[in-house]
């Protein structure tokens, strides 16, 4: 069964001018929480398994999905304390089987082509792929580094950039990646598991062109209510 793990455990701190007391991917975008328009677009590439990894406020999540949205199963791992980004994904990995499935931030739309980033795993036989969007004249994100073979060299942080690479919050990759490794339960995705672990696994890059918005301040959640 295609699943994707959904981080939506996020409270929106820099968002709380506009959006009061719920979890970020809930923010309202024409009638519906952001992260609905996220399981749409997933539907349309055969997903037919959500879990989501919820938090703070988690049961407005599932009071809005329950158990079953678009034809697709719902699931739920609930962090009882925060987990960060990384405890939250290996809690709702131990739900999947040996299969890879997709991880997406819960905040973020980033428009990609989802069978092309299941190809390109498969063709690099990696054991992780970050879907990459470049960008021009930046200093929200990082950037990510990858080498001529595509393969993930570096993450850079955040500084102003003319132009580069930066992480679009989507991955591909199966449980197996957290064998033989040790870590608190809290612990973060990107700065405790994909930096430190960078040399030792087949972690890949993939640039892919898409429409990309992250909802994570007030001018980007406003953008939100004209281009979903």
């Amino acid at each position: 069964m295609k699943t994707a793990i959904i981080l939506a455990g996020g409270l929106g701190t820099r968002l709380k001018s506009v959006v009061q007391d719920i979890p970020k991917p809930m923010a309202p975008v024409r009638g519906k929480p952001f992260v609905a328009y996220v399981l749409q677009y997933l539907k349309m590439y055969g997903v037919e398994r959500i879990i989501f990894s919820i938090g703070y406020k988690g049961e407005v999540v599932q009071e809005y999905f329950k158990k079953e949205y678009l034809s697709m199963q719902i699931d739920y791992a609930i962090e009882a304390t925060p987990l960060g980004t990384g405890g939250g994904i290996f809690q709702a990995a131990q739900m999947c089987g040996d299969e890879p499935f997709f991880v997406l931030n819960g905040d973020t739309m980033f428009d990609i082509n989802l069978f092309e980033l299941e190809d390109f795993y498969h063709k690099k036989n990696a054991e992780m792929v970050i879907a990459l969007k470049a960008m021009e004249k930046f200093d929200r994100y990082g950037v990510v580094e990858i080498s001529e073979t595509e393969r993930v060299t570096a993450f850079k942080e955040k500084e102003y950039k003319e132009k580069g690479l930066i992480n679009g919050g989507t991955y591909f990759f199966s449980k197996k990646v957290f064998e033989g490794t040790n870590f608190p339960k809290r612990f973060s995705f990107e700065k405790d598991f994909m930096e430190k672990y960078l040399e030792k696994m087949q972690m890949f890059g993939c640039e892919l062109d898409g429409f990309f918005l992250d909802i994570g301040i007030p001018e980007d959640y406003a953008r939100a209510e004209k281009e979903l």
